[in-house]
């Protein structure tokens, strides 16, 4: 009975530590492609290789060789 009830009390905790992880990760990315995309001092094409350093080190970072991903809506549509 006792198991049961600490289970019902770590589990959600462990999942909302690890929702807050992936969250502060996600942040973490998008401000680093956010600054690379609205730094003033780099070129169009500056830019689009700051984004690509940015992807080409999570992968490197994940292990991973290339990302799966899922279709995202066409922008603009709901």
């Amino acid at each position: 009975m006792a198991t049961a009830a600490l289970n019902r009390d770590v589990i959600p905790a462990i999942a909302e530590e690890m929702a807050y992880g992936v969250q502060t990760a996600v942040d973490c990315w998008m401000n680093e492609i956010d600054l690379a995309l609205t730094d003033s001092r780099l070129t169009t094409l500056g830019r689009l290789n700051a984004v690509r350093e940015i992807v080409e080190n999570y992968k490197h970072l994940t292990g991973q060789i290339r990302l799966d991903c899922r279709a995202l809506p066409a922008l603009g549509s709901s």
